[in-house]
């Protein structure tokens, strides 16, 4: 039998069940894990037939943007070998046949904001000595035991140019302006040189071995400015 006393308790408890919600939310830690990273490509494995050993890349560490792929060219009317950099994007396209590229991730520098034009692929080199510009020792003096006169840093994995190196000339001068492996690719899609474009080695190796000599090499003008998180 109800009375008074059991009917405002009973009355209470209805309050309470209507204020509840049907479908509680889930505790955070109950929140479902994110996804695993997308497998990387097998050319992104370790390179064990260099003078060097050349690492994998870890998953997860390189935006899929910045993969080496083939790609609709955004200038289709360039000629077969001509290499279009684009430092704002951090991309470089390596102009193929029927309006093709393949496009590589690069690290652009200070230098790779502000120089720009058309260059011509002068040579190329594999593992090659980095013979450090008086311009960077003046920033860095340290870096003098490297200079051109005391014959540079000794090829290998300690040094920043990593496993080739492209040397660009204009009108027969020696800009400086180099496109060269020894990029982390955490640092893929940002200016962290002193100059010059990085990539990482397994794409410069490839980009070495079907680059024309001889060819355009195009630098876009950066529409950010220069700059740079100099690692040298």
């Amino acid at each position: 039998m109800l009375n008074r006393r059991s009917f405002v308790a009973l009355g209470g408890m209805g309050l309470l069940a209507a204020c509840a919600s049907p479908n509680p939310e889930p505790e955070a830690s109950m929140a479902m894990p994110a996804p695993p990273p997308p497998p990387l490509p097998a050319f992104y494995d370790a390179v064990t037939d260099e003078p060097f050993p050349i690492p994998a890349i870890e998953p997860g560490t390189l935006d899929p943007r910045l993969w080496r792929q083939e790609v609709d060219n955004p200038w289709p009317n360039s000629s077969y070998g001509t290499i279009i950099i684009d430092p704002d994007a951090a991309l470089l396209y390596f102009s193929e046949k029927d309006g093709r590229a393949t496009r590589y991730g690069v690290a652009v520098g200070a230098d790779g904001f502000s120089w720009t034009g058309t260059a011509r692929l002068q040579f190329r080199r594999e593992w090659p000595r980095w013979n450090v510009p008086a311009e960077t020792i003046k920033r860095k003096p340290e870096l003098e035991r490297y200079s051109v006169a005391n014959g540079g840093m000794a090829p290998g994995p300690e040094n920043p140019m990593g496993s080739r190196a492209l040397y660009l000339f204009e009108n027969g001068v020696d800009t400086l302006y180099r496109i060269h492996g020894g990029a982390d690719a955490p640092h893929l899609g940002k200016a962290v040189s002193s100059g010059c474009i990085r990539m990482l080695d397994q794409d410069v190796i490839h980009l070495y071995k079907v680059a024309v000599h001889g060819c355009d090499v195009v630098v876009l003008p950066s529409l950010t400015g220069p700059k740079t998180n100099a690692l040298y």
